[in-house]
């Protein structure tokens, strides 16, 4: 499966000069609402991702995503393996699970991003799965942005990677694209604004 090639052809690989959720910027961001809002495309992607995870042989039970970004991946993930999905959502800032939603001790949950560049979102909502005694056992994304490991790839973690290294990671794909600080930005300096497209922006 081409998922770049997926991404390209939803107008989801942007190209221009962004300034991402981690306050970074880049020439390249990828927008998976434009991939997900095919309904068909998107239950090929997890399909194809829900392949992946049930040849690991881990056990599952629930797939949880943080809002607002991993909702659509992470109810079409649990979809195609067939188990409960809930999701966490920030409230005054802080990630929380609500609406009725429980987590049984011991539940086996894994959690789900449409991309996982740290994993620094998705690891604060499995904090709250863990506060109601449920087990992370894994974490998937359709697209990987390269700073963590994953399985069948040989990208190395990065330091700033936040997910646990004693869970696998699944992912469709690796999306390697430079990311620099504000201040250390070629874009900036050759006068272009940073725009923040994406759930948190516009």
């Amino acid at each position: 499966m081409d998922v770049k090639k997926i991404y390209m052809d939803a107008n989801a690989l942007l190209e221009g000069h962004f300034k991402l959720s981690s306050g970074n910027h880049s020439q390249f961001y990828l927008q998976s609402a434009k991939v997900l809002e095919d309904p068909k495309t998107a239950k090929l992607l997890a399909e194809a991702l829900a392949k992946q995870i049930k040849e690991s042989g881990i056990e599952i039970d629930t797939v949880c995503s943080p809002a607002l970004g991993g909702l659509i991946a992470g109810f079409a993930l649990a979809t195609a393996l067939d188990v409960r999905f809930i999701f966490a959502e920030r409230v005054n800032g802080a990630m929380n699970i609500r609406r009725g939603f429980e987590v049984q001790k011991g539940e086996k949950v894994l959690m789900c991003e449409d991309i996982i560049t740290t994993g620094g979102s998705a690891m604060e909502a499995a904090a709250v799965v863990e506060e109601f005694g449920g087990e992370i056992v894994g974490v998937a994304a359709l697209a990987n942005r390269g700073f963590c490991h994953r399985e069948h790839s040989d990208i190395e973690t990065k330091p700033n990677c936040k997910l646990p290294q004693n869970i696998p990671f699944f992912a469709l794909a690796d999306f390697t694209f430079e990311m620099y600080a504000p201040d250390k930005c070629p874009l900036c300096k050759d006068g272009s604004e940073a725009i923040k497209p994406g759930s948190r922006g516009n």
